[in-house]
């Protein structure tokens, strides 16, 4: 089930900005919970229509994405098609209301991930499976890696997509050339958000210096690396890498990555021998970042809905005959 880019859509930019802006995006009727966290802030998760026994699919997304990513909505489209349950867990700040605290999300934020399935484990007593988007995925396979065998008891199998598991590779590729058409994207979103915390929380990190922010490297070294508990970009890139950790994962996972990601360096990805033997390495040539479009123009979104879901069949319990 290797994927092929469609011959219309060639190019790992024109892939990843047709997906993200263009491709035709299924309707998703959500219901809205919010959970309060430990620390007194809250998260808001998007549900699709509950169905008692049957798997859940929680899904982590990317940087500033939310439930009504195209990603997101194909997912959550497709989970409700075959009867499963579907959850997008949104990042602190992303589900469209300021959350409480000076802390947004960053993209090593395993014990946060370790919280949400946790909680979500607990509730329902279904086969559990995680999928992370991007900054999500870096997060998810980060926690796994952590956790190690442990995890195996919250999820029961998990998917990384368009991950950036060497941050620091991937931060300085978005720093230069067109890619600079992606960052100012983020951080105009970014900066947004940022105004509006120090309005409630003064001096928290320097506005102007924030505001001169050209690249992610900037930014994170003046907002997301100090609230987080790092010393600076260079420290936060390499601590919260997902890429050190993947020998340790021991749940069975996919990591998807296309070769021509602009995003992720091929030559930051890993090899077979860098991962652990339940990890399931697939690089296609093309396919863009979180793109994978498919089928004749306009296309659609449903070649990686249907791929994340082909290995979840994978590891569900084998019926007797």
């Amino acid at each position: 089930m290797m994927y092929r880019a469609p011959a219309w859509l060639p190019g790992g930019n024109l892939q990843t900005i047709y997906a993200g802006l263009c491709a035709p995006r299924p309707w998703v009727d959500y219901r809205r919970e919010r959970w309060d966290t430990p620390d007194g802030d809250f998260i808001e998760l998007d549900w699709i229509a509950s169905r008692p026994q049957k798997p859940l699919v929680a899904m982590f997304h990317g940087l500033e994405g939310s439930a009504q990513s195209h990603y997101s909505r194909a997912l959550m489209a497709a989970l409700y098609s075959r009867a499963w349950n579907g959850v997008v867990v949104h990042f602190r700040g992303c589900g469209g209301e300021p959350n409480r605290k000076v802390r947004a999300y960053h993209s090593g934020d395993a014990a946060e991930v370790d919280w949400v399935l946790r909680r979500l484990r607990e509730a329902h007593g279904t086969m559990l499976f995680a999928v992370g988007i991007s900054l999500g995925g870096n997060a998810l396979l980060k926690w796994l890696g952590e956790r190690g065998e442990r995890a195996s008891a919250v999820v029961n199998g998990a998917a990384a997509v368009s991950a950036p598991l060497d941050l620091a590779a991937g931060g300085h590729a978005l720093g230069r050339g067109f890619n600079l058409v992606y960052t100012r994207m983020f951080l105009a979103s970014l900066k947004r958000k940022s105004l509006q915390k120090l309005r409630h929380f003064p001096g928290a990190y320097d506005a102007r210096a924030m505001l001169r922010s050209r690249t992610l490297y900037d930014f994170d070294n003046v907002v997301t690396a100090p609230l987080h508990g790092f010393r600076d970009t260079d420290d936060y890139w390499t601590r919260a890498s997902s890429k050190p950790g993947l020998l340790h994962i021991r749940v069975p996972t996919l990591i998807l990555n296309a070769l021509n990601d602009p995003f992720v360096p091929a030559a930051s990805l890993p090899s077979p021998d860098a991962v652990a033997a339940c990890v399931t390495l697939e690089q296609p040539a093309a396919g863009g970042h979180c793109s994978f479009m498919s089928g004749r123009f306009p296309g659609n979104l449903s070649w990686l809905p249907g791929r994340l879901l082909a290995f979840f069949d994978e590891q569900m319990p084998k019926q007797p005959g």
